[in-house]
């Protein structure tokens, strides 16, 4: 095997990169695994604070949110410890490529909600009834990720994106469902035949 110079794609990016795809991508079944366990423990103290008032639990979870957001972008995903035992926990199952620079942009959206959850919990002082609404916000993004596959910051990087993604999850990018009373055919739509 030849060694060559160095190049613009050899350099570390964001995202893995995988043999015959050419962009960097994450498995999007670890980025859902992770959304879960992260719903699963903010959910928890979301209703902690909601019922007792006690709004320790949720500030714990914004900070170790953030953290995770943080990690994700900065250093690498592999070091965040939601998609370590997410990417764990999922390792048996074929992995589903989606694109990175889509999988930054929400990360980002992330990154910035929890910030701001952390201010206002801590320095801003804002109202409780606000920061339930912040963190409920972020729970309803978390719980669309992981059970659903709509990743809500995919697409708005989609809508404002200068380029058209890659690799959405779902194939979004260039899957059209078929209107209704077509059936999903891989030859194109056909009808269903309605009962007589």
């Amino acid at each position: 095997m030849s060694t060559a110079t160095a190049t613009k794609d050899d350099a570390p990016s964001f995202g893995e990169k995988v043999e015959g795809i050419d962009i960097p991508v994450f498995n999007e079944r670890a980025v859902r695994a992770s959304a879960g366990l992260l719903f699963l423990v903010g959910f928890a103290a979301w209703m902690a604070a909601f019922y007792t008032g006690d709004f320790q639990p949720m500030r714990t979870f914004g900070a170790l949110f953030l953290i995770e957001m943080m990690v994700r972008l900065t250093l690498s995903h592999r070091f965040a410890p939601a998609m370590a035992i997410g990417a764990l926990m999922v390792r048996w199952q074929r992995p589903e490529w989606v694109g990175a620079p889509q999988k930054r942009f929400a990360w980002w959206l992330g990154f910035g909600l929890a910030s701001v959850g952390c201010l206002g919990f801590g320095w801003l002082g804002f109202p409780a009834i606000w920061m339930l609404a912040l963190c409920g916000l972020c729970l309803v993004l978390l719980f669309l990720e992981a059970a659903m596959g709509i990743c809500v910051g995919c697409e708005l990087q989609r809508l404002f994106a200068k380029e058209p993604p890659q690799l959405c999850p779902g194939d979004r990018c260039s899957y059209t469902p078929p209107a209704r009373g077509e059936s999903h055919s891989v030859e194109g739509p056909t009808f269903i035949d309605s009962p007589r």
